[in-house]
């Protein structure tokens, strides 16, 4: 695959992944939407390291704020904290003994609030890519 193949595979997987999102979101899967939302950062965080590092084998990495220090994105401290915390719609969805009290959390008003934030993070790491 080209450098530019790589990185289309990684963009266009994040962007049908923010379908998926929108759609468990209306369909009240809150803490699926944000799981999702999680996947969604970590796909275009692996396209702009493929960007960076001379196409090279993105990391079997789920931790986001580790992923953009490897991906050599230059995030302000607000930016980490907010992928901080969206690293944690990873664990808890995927754990059990986390998973009942994650989905108590995840209201509609919760899940609006993050994925406002997870978009405005996809948009602005999409302009990382340019």
């Amino acid at each position: 695959m080209t450098q530019e193949e790589h990185i289309k595979y990684w963009l266009d997987s994040a962007e049908h992944d923010l379908e998926t999102l929108d759609a468990l979101y209306e369909t009240g899967k809150y803490d699926w939407a944000l799981f999702i939302g999680h996947l969604v950062l970590e796909k275009l965080l692996k396209a702009i390291f493929v960007k960076n590092n001379e196409n090279k084998i993105p990391p079997k990495l789920h931790n986001l704020v580790r992923l953009a220090e490897e991906s050599h994105v230059k995030i302000d401290d607000n930016k980490k904290v907010i992928l901080d915390k969206i690293n944690d719609f990873n664990i808890e969805v995927r754990y059990p003994e986390y998973k009942n009290e994650f989905y108590k959390t995840c209201t509609k008003e919760f899940a609006e609030e993050n994925i406002k934030e997870i978009k405005e993070l996809y948009q602005w790491l999409k302009s990382q890519i340019k």
